[in-house]
C-alpha cells in the first residue's frame, strides 16, 4: 500500500506522515481500534488538518488527503461508515435558530452570556449536532480556515465519503426535517417579536394592513407542508410559492429597515434596537436557509448538504461572538447620538465675519463665567472635607457653571468639538451612500474642517482672553476687601500644573478631553430617549400643566426642554465628571486630575496673583505654553474620538482619515489664513464649495 505525506497544511512543524497517524487507530484487517462512536478520532483529524495560523494562508489544501482516501478504498469505507454514525439522526435545530442570534433584548446580559460562554461554552446534549460541533471544531477561528478549502475538494470529498442525499426522506431528526423544524421556530419567533408594542409604534405606515410576518408564515407553513408530504422533498427556483415566499420575505425586510430608518423621526431605545436586530438576524438567517429548499440540477442537492455543513460550522463558531454582538448593537445608537450632536454642532462652525464674531462675544461670556468658577473652586479648596465632599462641592461648582454658560448662550471652548465631529462625518457620508457611485469629496471635508478649526481658534481666544482678566480682578477684589491673598500658598503648584514638562498636563487635558466626548454622547442620548418616550409631547398635552399654566406656557415649557433639557443633563455630567476626577485619583492612588484650557488660562491668572507677581519669565512662559498644549489635547482628544464614532456609526471606514488629512493639508497650503479667520464674505452654496 502506498502512503503519501499529508505534511503541508503545518509548514513549520515536523508532522507524522498521514500512514502513521492512521496506523495508530485503523488498519486493514482489525478495522477501529476505537469505539466507533467516540469522537476521538474525528478531533484528531481535524486538529491534524487545521493550520497554525488560518488567518495568514489562502487557501487550504486537501488534495494530498483525497489521494489518500481515493488509493485507499478500504479506510475510506470505513470511515464514511464512522462518520454517518456519528452524524445520524443528530438534532441541530437550535443550533440553526439560536447560534450567533440575539437571545435576549437585555444588552449587558447578552454581554455578559456571551463573555461566559466563551470562558465555559455551552456544552448541549449528546445527542445533537451542536455538542459534535463543540468538541471537534472548538475554536473560533477554524470556520476562517474551513471556508479556505476550495469547494471542488469538499465535493470530491463529499463523493468518496458516499455521503447521501438530505432530501431522501422528511423523518424526524434528518437534515431536512431539522432545517424546516428550524425554519417555523425562526418564523414564529419574528411574528411575535414584530407584534410587540414598542416595534409597532416605530412603523405607524404598517397600521390598519396586514403585517407581512404574518403573511410570510402562512406561505412558509403551505411550502413546508408541500415538501414534507410530497415527492420530491424540494422545490424548483421557478415555483410560485417559492417567488410568493421571497416576495413576502423582502417585505419583513422592508419593514424592519422602515423601523430603523423611523428612529431619526421617533427616537429609538437599546430594547427596541435590540428587538429590531433580533427580527433582523432572523430573517438573515432564512435567507441562508431559502437555498436549501431548492433543487433545480442533480448537482444541487450535493453541493446543498455541502453549504449547509459549512453554515452550521460557521453558525457554531461565532456563536460566543462578543465584538460583532456589540458593534451591531450599538451602531445605530451611535448613529442616532451623533445625529443628534451633528444637528447642534452645525450651529458651532462659522462660516461668515458675522458669525465669527458672534462666536468671539459668546465665547467672552463663557470667559467671564469661567473667571468665576476659578475664583470659587480656589475658594472652595479650603474647606475642610472629606474626598467625597470635595468631589461634591468642585462637581456642583462645574456643573452649575457649565449650565449657566450653555442657558445664557455663551461659548465654553473645547466643548464644541465632540459637536462638530459628526457635522463633519455627515457632510463626508453624501460620498457613501448605497447606491451612488461618486467618490466622497474630501475637499468638502477639508472646507469645513477649515471652519471648525477657526471657530475653535476664536472660541480658544476668547475664553483664554477673559478668563485670565476676570480671575485676576476677582482675586484682587477678594484681597482688597478681606486683605487675604487666596492663592499665596498654592499658586507654584497652580502654574506647575500648566506645564507640560513638570507635570502630568499633557495627561490630564486628554482625560478632559475624553469627558468633553463623553458629554456629547450623554447628551445625544438624552435626546434620543426622549424622543422615543415622546416626553416634548407628553409635557404639551399633560392636563395639569395646561389647566395651572394655560396650553400657550405649556407649550412654550415643552419646546423649552426639547431645546434645552439634553444641554442641561450632559453640561450636568460634564462638571460631575471634572469635579470628581481628583478626589476618586486621591481615593486610589492615582495622580487623576482634569486640565481644561480655559480653566487653566483662569488659574495662570490666580497663580501670577498670589506670587504677588514675583513670578520668573521661565515659570511664565511654561504657564502660558501650558495653557496653549492643554488647549490642544483637549480638542485632539474629544473630536478625535468623537470623530470616529460618527464614522463608525455611517459605516465610513477610518481608514479614510489619511486621505481626509491629505485633503485638510492641500487646503491649508493653498488658503492658511482660513484656518483662523473668515475669508467668505457670504454664504457659499454646497456647490461653490464643490467647485473649490
Amino acid at each position: 500500500m502506498q502512503i503519501r505525506l499529508f505534511s503541508k497544511f503545518k509548514k513549520n512543524k515536523v508532522k507524522r506522515s498521514l500512514a502513521t497517524f492512521i496506523s495508530q487507530h485503523f488498519n486493514d484487517k482489525e478495522g477501529w481500534m476505537i469505539n466507533e462512536d467516540d469522537l476521538e478520532l474525528l478531533i484528531k483529524l481535524v486538529q491534524y488538518v487545521r493550520p497554525e495560523h488560518p488567518h495568514r494562508i489562502l487557501q487550504v489544501d486537501l488534495s494530498e488527503f483525497l489521494t489518500f482516501l481515493d488509493h485507499n478504498p478500504t479506510f475510506r469505507k470505513e470511515l464514511g461508515i464512522y462518520l454517518k454514525q456519528i452524524l445520524t439522526q443528530k438534532k441541530f435545530n437550535f443550533t440553526v435558530t439560536d447560534a450567533g442570534i440575539l437571545q435576549d433584548v437585555d444588552f449587558f446580559y447578552e454581554v455578559r452570556r456571551r463573555l461566559y460562554a466563551k470562558i465555559l461554552p455551552n456544552q448541549p446534549q449528546k445527542d445533537t449536532l451542536e455538542f459534535v460541533l463543540n468538541q471537534v471544531f472548538y475554536l473560533p477561528s477554524d470556520i476562517i480556515w474551513v471556508e479556505k478549502i476550495p469547494f471542488e475538494q469538499l465535493k470530491k470529498l463529499y463523493e468518496l465519503l458516499e455521503f447521501g442525499s438530505i432530501y431522501e426522506t422528511v423523518t424526524p431528526f434528518t437534515p431536512l426535517s431539522e432545517v424546516m423544524n428550524a425554519m417555523t421556530l425562526i418564523t414564529q419567533r419574528i411574528g411575535g417579536r414584530a407584534m410587540e408594542t414598542d416595534v409597532l409604534k416605530m412603523v405607524p405606515e404598517y397600521d390598519g394592513i396586514e403585517s407581512p410576518f404574518t403573511a410570510f408564515e402562512k406561505e412558509l407553513l403551505m411550502i413546508e407542508k408541500r415538501i414534507k408530504s410530497s415527492e420530491p422533498h424540494y422545490l424548483t427556483s421557478d415555483d410560485l410559492s417559492y417567488k410568493q415566499l421571497l416576495i413576502l420575505h423582502h417585505q419583513c425586510e422592508e419593514y424592519v429597515d422602515k423601523a430603523f430608518k423611523n428612529s431619526n423621526k421617533y427616537g429609538i431605545s437599546l430594547r427596541v434596537n435590540q428587538n429590531l436586530l433580533r427580527i433582523r438576524q432572523q430573517l438573515t438567517r432564512l435567507k441562508v436557509l431559502f437555498p436549501l429548499m431548492i433543487v433545480d440540477s442533480e448537482s444541487d442537492i450535493q453541493e446543498n448538504a455541502i453549504k449547509m455543513s459549512v453554515q452550521l460550522i460557521k453558525y457554531n463558531c461565532y456563536k460566543s461572538n462578543v465584538r460583532k454582538f456589540i458593534a451591531e448593537s450599538t451602531e445605530l445608537l451611535s448613529y442616532e447620538i451623533t445625529q443628534h450632536t451633528a444637528k447642534t454642532g452645525e450651529h458651532y462652525i462659522t462660516e461668515t465675519r458675522s458669525e465669527y464674531l458672534k462666536m468671539l462675544r459668546n465665547s467672552l461670556g463663557g470667559g467671564l463665567i469661567v473667571g468665576f468658577m476659578c475664583i470659587i473652586k480656589l475658594m472652595l479648596s479650603k474647606v475642610d472635607t472629606s474626598y467625597f465632599g470635595q468631589a461634591f462641592i468642585y462637581s456642583m461648582n462645574y456643573s452649575l457653571g457649565f449650565i449657566t454658560i450653555f442657558l445664557l448662550g455663551f461659548v465654553l471652548a473645547t466643548k464644541q468639538p465632540a459637536m462638530t465631529a459628526a457635522a463633519l462625518a455627515r457632510a463626508l457620508e453624501k460620498g457613501h451612500k448605497k447606491g451612488e457611485n461618486h467618490s466622497p469629496n474630501y475637499g468638502v471635508f477639508a472646507t469645513l474642517f477649515a471652519r471648525v478649526f477657526r471657530t475653535q481658534f476664536i472660541a480658544f481666544f476668547g475664553n483664554c482672553i477673559m478668563a485670565f482678566p476676570m480671575a485676576l480682578l476677582l482675586i484682587w477684589g477678594y484681597d482688597q476687601i478681606l486683605g487675604y491673598n487666596l492663592a499665596s500658598s498654592k499658586w507654584e503648584s497652580m502654574i506647575a500644573d500648566n506645564s507640560p514638562i513638570h507635570s502630568l498636563a499633557i495627561f490630564h487635558a486628554a482625560i478632559a478631553g475624553v469627558f468633553l466626548f463623553l458629554s456629547g454622547i450623554i447628551s445625544g442620548m438624552v435626546s434620543n430617549r426622549d424622543k422615543h418616550n415622546d416626553v416634548y409631547y407628553r409635557i404639551q398635552e399633560h392636563p395639569l400643566l395646561k389647566r395651572t399654566f394655560g396650553k400657550k406656557r405649556t407649550k412654550q415649557f415643552a419646546q423649552w426642554y426639547e431645546k434645552r433639557w439634553s444641554g442641561i443633563i450632559s453640561n450636568f455630567w460634564f462638571g460631575v465628571f471634572m469635579g470628581s476626577t481628583a478626589s476618586i485619583g486621591l481615593f486610589l492612588g492615582l495622580n487623576l486630575d482634569i486640565r481644561h484650557i480655559s480653566f487653566a488660562s483662569g488659574n495662570l491668572a490666580l497663580a501670577v496673583y498670589g506670587s504677588e507677581f514675583h513670578i520668573t519669565n521661565l515659570m511664565l512662559f511654561w504657564g502660558i505654553f501650558g495653557v496653549g498644549v492643554i488647549g490642544l489635547i483637549n480638542f485632539s482628544v474629544s473630536f478625535g474620538l468623537s470623530l470616529g464614532l460618527a464614522f463608525r456609526s455611517r459605516a465610513i471606514s477610518i481608514f479614510e482619515v489619511r486621505f481626509v488629512t491629505l485633503a485638510i493639508w492641500t487646503h491649508f497650503k493653498q488658503k492658511p489664513m482660513s484656518f483662523f479667520f473668515p475669508t467668505e464674505r457670504k454664504v457659499k452654496s454646497e456647490e461653490e464649495i464643490k467647485s473649490h
